[in-house]
């Protein structure tokens, strides 16, 4: 995205997103959505949401018919320009009695639903430990891309804290991160149940894992058939192309 002011970014014909150069969101992002798309009638929450792109995915996709409408999605953001940009995304496509924008430290945030807890928790966390890699100086970018405000231990233990009993975690890591997110999650009382490795094309390592976790739920953890994004020709792949849906049209 070459704008660095901020501008509204299509997800559908009649969803948009408004996006900056600080918070806007990629094809980890679409992955995401899709991976832990909620089921009807579900009570929903996007930690570390940014511009809201997660939330406002699941509704464009409600509206287009590729996918179900949640009861009410919490999306929960610590950044308050963060928040004013997804507020905005809200208020425009008339969606706030679906989505609301929470801003708090997920660490310390309350019990977003009472008494009966959430549904699903989707989070695109912070893919450097802190003390790894060289730091964006930009504060916005640098809280997205390293651990500064909270590890992933602490996503896990505020997802299982908010999750009712068979509730599901869905969230996407680099691959070396698998081993130590497994540990967390079980720390924290989530289970791992269904893991998908993307690769970009067959020659290539995967670049990316989603997996999603039932809080309580019994060891059983199945490997779905790895996802790549292009196809031989160098263009999106078919299932990419499934995935985007609506969204396609103009971004391929």
């Amino acid at each position: 995205m070459a704008n660095t002011s901020p501008h509204w970014e299509p997800l559908s014909s009649k969803v948009s997103v408004l996006v900056s150069s600080t918070h806007r969101f990629n094809t980890d992002t679409v992955l995401l959505a899709w991976f832990s798309a909620p089921k009807r009638g579900e009570i929903c929450a996007d930690f570390g949401t940014g511009c809201g792109a997660i939330p406002l995915i699941w509704c464009a996709k409600a509206q287009s018919g590729e996918g179900f409408m949640p009861e009410k999605i919490y999306g929960v953001e610590i950044q308050s320009d963060a928040c004013e940009l997804a507020s905005q995304s809200v208020e425009r496509n008339q969606l706030k009695d679906t989505i609301c924008i929470v801003h708090h430290d997920i660490k310390a945030l309350p019990y977003l639903h009472p008494p009966r807890g959430l549904d699903l928790v989707a989070c695109n966390p912070p893919y450097k430990p802190e003390g790894t890699g060289i730091k964006n100086p930009q504060e916005g970018l640098s809280i997205a891309r390293h651990e500064g405000t909270c590890t992933f231990a602490e996503i896990a233990a505020a997802a299982a804290y908010q999750l009712r009993w068979g509730g599901r975690f869905c969230f996407c890591l680099r691959p070396e991160r698998l081993a130590g997110a497994m540990e967390d999650l079980r720390h924290a009382g989530l289970e791992p149940k269904r893991l998908c490795f993307v690769q970009q094309r067959p020659d290539k390592a995967p670049f990316l894992f989603l997996l999603q976790a039932v809080r309580g739920g019994r060891p059983s953890l199945r490997v779905e058939p790895v996802l790549l994004v292009e196809d031989g020709a160098g263009g999106f792949s078919s299932k990419m192309l499934q995935i985007y849906g609506s969204y396609k049209e103009g971004h391929v």
